[in-house]
């Protein structure tokens, strides 16, 4: 009896051990939306995130788990090595490929795959880190001054530049010659956003509730490529969003959009 007390004791041991380096998170959501002078719809949406670490391994993947089966949304590995760090997308994402004005790639064939395999040296070159991925990109990143640059060599070049000036969160992206930025501050407590493309948006806390106002600028007509197809032009139109934390755990947010003039109701949970 006290062997097999001792054995019981043992497997226990080896399974609370085995489990130790495994984390669960997840979100799950339901919402309804009136969508304006089309039928209504309910949808619902639930997600686990499985996290598995083993010094400084560490195995993430994500699932979609509201179907009859799961299925498999993002799979990576990360590991260090001394100053090199090893970090592996092992999962290809589905895009979709329909014609319906947002630029969706015309096939599977032409479409860019999503894993890949990337290297990054932490040594003390200057404070750089230099990283370099399987297709042979070479990135070079560090922090100069409060002022965060990265600069990718390769088939395409690209420069990010983020850096906090008099209280704003600034971000300029130079992709292959095309420039995009971001601005984001806070006034008299309000968190404002502004980019590029002209989006604005600003969100402020109200006893408890959070509202957010966007304006989404018009975007003009794309043409077509040789893999994507077009994107439709869009006029501007604004969204207002109240979200509030419950005492439940969950959270409630009601969304109205002037684009097609909907309200969404979702209720939320993260755990």
């Amino acid at each position: 009896m006290k062997k097999l007390i001792a054995l019981f004791a043992v497997s226990t041991l080896a399974s609370t051990s085995a489990i130790a380096g495994v984390a669960l998170s997840g979100t799950a959501s339901v919402t309804y939306d009136d969508n304006g002078s089309l039928a209504s719809a309910t949808t619902h949406d639930a997600d686990i995130t499985i996290t598995g670490t083993s010094g400084t391994t560490t195995l993430t993947a994500t699932y979609d788990m509201h179907g009859t089966s799961l299925a498999t949304e993002a799979v990576d590995l990360s590991t260090t090595i001394g100053p090199i760090t090893v970090t592996a997308d092992m999962f290809d994402v589905e895009e979709t490929n329909v014609n319906d004005g947002d630029g969706d790639y015309l096939s599977d064939l032409v479409e860019p795959t999503d894993t890949g395999v990337s290297v990054a040296l932490d040594a003390p070159i200057g404070d750089v880190t230099i990283a370099i991925d399987d297709s042979g990109d070479l990135t070079a990143s560090g922090t100069f001054a409060g002022v965060s640059v990265a600069v990718t060599m390769g088939d395409a070049t690209k420069t990010v530049v983020g850096a906090s000036i008099a209280g704003m969160d600034i971000d300029v992206t130079n992709d292959d010659g095309a420039t995009t930025w971001a601005v984001a501050t806070t006034v008299g407590g309000v968190d404002i956003t502004l980019d590029s493309e002209n989006d604005i948006s600003a969100t402020i806390g109200l006893t408890g509730n959070e509202l957010t106002v966007t304006s989404t600028a018009s975007r003009a007509y794309t043409a077509a490529t040789a893999t994507k197809f077009d994107v439709a032009a869009a006029d501007s139109f604004i969204t207002v969003a109240v979200s509030r934390d419950l005492t439940s755990g969950a959270t409630l947010a009601a969304t109205y959009s002037s684009a097609d003039d909907s309200l969404t109701l979702a209720a939320s949970v993260a755990f």
